[in-house]
């Protein structure tokens, strides 16, 4: 392989490394399609009777979950979906605990009109409250929780983060040792060369 097509090579495989730190793959349980011009898809989960959010495709701009059975979302689940538009929760059965703040916070910031649509399906002192007036004593406290969740998503970004550091240093590595090789194969021939111009030439001054 010349150097060239060792960069080539590289390159790929950087591009492919960066590639699978993002999820673009339709969830299996879920029904995908590409939205066009917009440069984005709708993602259609609902009523598939899922109990757990499935990893979705980062560009979602249209995200339908409702009509299933979801209690809750872990936090940092859906922090990767930045230029979703639209989603559709209700028809869960909820469940309104401390636990249900992070969905709260996201659809406050994501989706106002989805919020209104929520309704708690337990515990029993907010059955069928609307989430979006909920207060914080209503909800409970949770110590810690937050935090302790999202050490799952920080440790998965970490380890991608150091893959990549790794295989950038295997690149530069294998440049720098491409480049030392070719180098020694042209010292090879230039000491190879120099005792054999340097005989012709003598045997030229003795003829003369």
């Amino acid at each position: 392989m010349n150097k060239a097509e060792f960069i080539t090579a590289a390159g790929f495989a950087i591009s492919l490394l960066f590639h699978m730190t993002q999820t673009e793959v339709c969830p299996p349980s879920c029904n995908c399609k590409s939205l066009g011009e917009t440069k984005g898809l709708q993602i259609d989960c609902s009523s598939r009777k899922l109990k757990e959010v499935p990893a979705l495709p980062v560009n979602a701009k249209r995200l339908y979950l409702q009509n299933n059975s979801l209690t809750t979302v872990p936090p940092g689940a859906l922090d990767s979906l930045l230029s979703v538009e639209e989603v559709k929760l209700f028809d869960n059965p909820w469940n309104c605990d401390c636990h249900i703040l992070y969905l709260k916070f996201w659809l406050e910031d994501v989706s106002e009109p989805s919020l209104a649509n929520i309704r708690c399906a337990t515990p029993a002192p907010v059955r069928m409250k609307p989430l979006k007036q909920l207060t914080g004593n209503e909800l409970g406290t949770c110590k810690k929780t937050l935090p302790i969740k999202c050490l799952e998503f920080f440790w998965r970004d970490l380890i991608l983060i150091a893959a990549a550091i790794v295989t950038f240093i295997l690149v530069a590595w294998a440049l720098k040792f491409s480049k030392k090789v070719v180098f020694q194969i042209n010292l090879r021939r230039y000491t190879t060369r120099g005792p054999l111009l340097w005989r012709h030439t003598s045997k030229n001054h003795k003829l003369h």
